[in-house]
Order: C-alpha cells, then sequence, then structure tokens
C-alpha cells in the first residue's frame, strides 16, 4: 500500500500538460503565406500579364457606391484607415483566441487575402506596379471582372470558413469552444507604445498615399491616356 503526500499530487497537476496550445505561430504563418503568394503573383502580372490592371476603387464586395469612395483620395484613405482596424482585430481574435484549425485555417486565408488588398493601397503597388495608381492588381479574367490572387483566398476561404463554423455550431460536443488567453496587466502597459507608434506610421502612409494619388491604370500604356488623378 502506497500514499502519497499532498505535495506529490500538487506536482502531478503542475505538471500535466496543457491540452490545447495556442494557435499563435499558425496565424502569423497562414498572413505571410498569403501575402507572399498574392504580392509575387502581382509583380508577375504587372510585367507580363497581358490583362492586368490596377483596381483603384472597391470590388463587387463592396458594392458601387462603396467602391467609389475607395476610388476618392480623401474617403479611400479614411476606409483604408477603417479597413486596417478591422483586419487588425479579426487577425487579434484568430490570434488570441483557440478556433479548432477547421475554423483557423480559413479565417487565416480570408483575413489574409484582405490585407493583400489593403497592403496595395498602403503603398505595396511602388514595388509590385512602379507608376501606377493606388489600388491592387487584377489579372485573373472571369467574365467582364478581372480578379487577383487575394481575391482568389478571399472567396475560398470565407466559404470554408463559414462551412466550419456552421457544422461547428450544429455539432454537439462544445467541449473546444475557443477561450481567451490570459493577459498580464505588466504586458499590456507595455503595449501600448508601440501600438501609438505603429498607429502614427500608418496615418502617415495613408496621408501620403492621398496625395500622390495619381498614376497609370494599365502596365506599359500611355501614361496621359491612363492616368487617374
Amino acid at each position: 500500500m502506497s500514499y502519497d503526500s499532498p505535495t506529490t499530487a500538487i506536482r502531478q497537476t503542475q505538471a500535466t500538460p496543457k491540452e490545447r496550445p495556442p494557435h499563435r505561430p499558425t496565424v502569423p504563418a497562414l498572413l505571410a503565406m498569403v501575402i507572399v503568394v498574392d504580392q509575387l503573383g502581382k509583380w508577375w502580372a504587372w510585367r507580363h500579364a497581358p490583362l492586368a490592371k490596377i483596381n483603384y476603387g472597391g470590388n463587387i464586395f463592396v458594392g458601387d457606391t462603396i467602391s467609389q469612395w475607395y476610388a476618392d483620395p480623401t474617403t479611400g484613405a479614411l476606409l483604408d484607415l477603417m479597413d486596417f482596424g478591422l483586419l487588425s482585430a479579426a487577425a487579434f481574435v484568430l490570434t488570441h483566441y483557440r478556433p479548432p484549425p477547421a475554423i483557423l485555417v480559413p479565417g487565416g486565408l480570408m483575413v489574409g487575402g484582405w490585407t493583400s488588398n489593403l497592403v496595395d493601397r498602403l503603398g505595396m503597388h511602388y514595388v509590385t506596379a512602379p507608376g501606377s495608381i493606388r489600388g491592387a492588381v487584377d489579372f485573373i479574367p472571369l467574365g467582364s471582372i478581372r480578379y487577383n490572387l487575394a481575391d482568389v483566398f478571399i472567396v475560398c476561404g470565407t466559404l470554408l470558413f463559414l462551412l466550419a463554423t456552421t457544422l461547428s455550431t450544429l455539432s454537439t460536443n462544445q467541449s473546444s469552444t475557443a477561450t481567451p488567453s490570459p493577459r498580464t496587466r505588466h504586458r499590456r502597459r507595455r503595449t501600448w507604445l508601440p501600438a501609438v507608434a505603429s498607429a502614427t506610421c500608418l496615418v502617415a502612409v495613408v496621408g501620403f498615399g492621398a496625395v500622390n494619388h495619381d498614376g497609370v491604370t494599365t502596365p506599359n500604356s500611355s501614361p496621359i491616356g491612363n492616368t487617374v488623378r
């Protein structure tokens, strides 16, 4: 007959590993993968694809009216700031909460697609499409509309995300419900300075893009006939 002391029981309890480790490394990897693949595709398309064109407005997902707001230098800059806040919130939820992989992966692909298109409007178009107006390079024709790889990630990720969340809701096993990761006040106090610095840089970048809003909409074209100001 053996006897376990309370100290031994406490040590065994503390040594028990966590059941579900956080997915923090997964989300940044997904976002980086989507952005790199999409930006490489846009870089190639601007130089080699015959149907490449800059979309300096919105898209079919937001409608004609909001697309016109995106095309305007002032309202477009304000919408870019709002989009950055929304995408940051979505990335925060995916990073700091623990959804199952079936929800996390398509959610990361979806957010990554929107982020890559936003990165174009924030200045990446200077690298992928030099001389172009602020916007994203569309080069995949589907009927009368052109898309890019980010749009493919958005559509596929959204459909899979909705399917996964629907199946998760209908499932009777709710034990894997997302729970927030523990946070300490000490860490929160240290994050405000980088957040302010990042917000200041973002406003400066968006303001610069709003002022410098002219450029061509198609590659290898006449600057006079295809320049938007």
